[in-house]
């Protein structure tokens, strides 16, 4: 695709494109797998969870998109080779990569012992680049997509999960990284870091929603509709950055929304506050004072 092609709706379709979707069983990973299918992308799809990788492929399929299924884990890089050799085989090539596999147990660091550290490294930091070893040589000289799934924790502190946002937030650099060293082929690199979005790993998000500025939980297909565009033409000179899917709570930090309170005039007035970790209750907040309460 030129610069010069007018914009329109086909820019958005992945037509015949070959995708590799991994952690696509459950979740963001099959939302992402699903979506890219209808947007007429082939799907190549890996997960340790049979059941339900089987399923996923089934609803690939279901959109007359072709589905091949890999049983493995992307922990070992030797399986992930072996896979990108059978992707090679049936397709000949990849388009886009989404590196969508991670995982986490809460644990203080210096609770954490070695075997958990281990872990948290393979599965988080390690999986991915083995996957962009991997598939990276099968990528088209006409240019790829390589879309790296972090999360917000990869952008705040995270305590009880300090291992966790320490590779996620390593995954950011080596994008940032990969997006300048292969952008001479033509590939991009960039990342999705989600928030507030309710998968199987995760469970409900129960309780209010105040610390979202939109004021709602997420949907993975959320997440699906940002990796589309990452993936397709809509976003050919995007590359290294980070695209945050949470409803604006990076964007907020501290930020938390006060229940609305009456106004002499009859309408309902929002009030707004900071909550700063330290500072004491009742406190100025950035010079302006305490927070009002109505």
């Amino acid at each position: 695709m030129s610069s010069g092609e007018p914009l329109g709706p086909s820019r958005v379709l992945l037509t015949d494109r070959v995708a590799v979707v991994t952690g696509a069983a459950v979740g963001i990973g099959r939302a992402i797998a699903v979506a890219f299918a209808r947007f007429g992308a082939d799907v190549a799809m890996c997960d340790r969870d049979s059941e339900n990788l089987a399923a996923a492929a089934a609803d690939v399929e279901a959109t007359g998109r072709a589905a091949l299924i890999g049983r493995f884990d992307v922990r070992d890089g030797g399986a992930v080779g072996e896979f990108a050799h059978v992707v090679r085989q049936r397709f000949g090539r990849v388009d886009v990569l989404v590196n969508n596999v991670g995982g986490t147990f809460r644990s203080e660091f210096l609770g954490l012992s070695l075997k958990g550290q281990d872990a948290l490294v393979l599965e988080n930091f390690d999986s991915v680049t083995h996957c962009v070893r991997a598939f990276v040589p099968l990528m088209p000289a006409t240019g790829a997509s390589i879309i790296n799934l972090t999360s917000v924790e990869a952008h705040r502190a995270a305590p009880g999960f300090a291992l966790y946002a320490a590779q996620k937030a390593a995954i950011t650099s080596l994008s940032k990284t990969l997006a300048l060293e292969l952008g001479a082929t033509g590939v991009r690199v960039n990342c999705i870091a989600p928030d507030v979005i309710p998968t199987p790993g995760v469970g409900p998000l129960e309780g209010p929603a105040g610390h979202v500025p939109l004021e709602t939980v997420g949907h993975v297909n959320d997440v699906a509709a940002a990796a589309v565009y990452l993936a397709g033409d809509m976003a050919r000179f995007v590359t290294g950055i980070t695209l945050h899917v949470d409803g604006g709570t990076a964007a907020a930090g501290g930020w938390r929304r006060l229940p609305a309170c009456p106004t002499g005039g009859g309408r309902r007035e929002v009030r707004l506050a900071y909550q700063l970790t330290g500072a004491p209750e009742g406190g100025s907040v950035a010079g302006r004072g305490p927070p009002s309460a109505c």
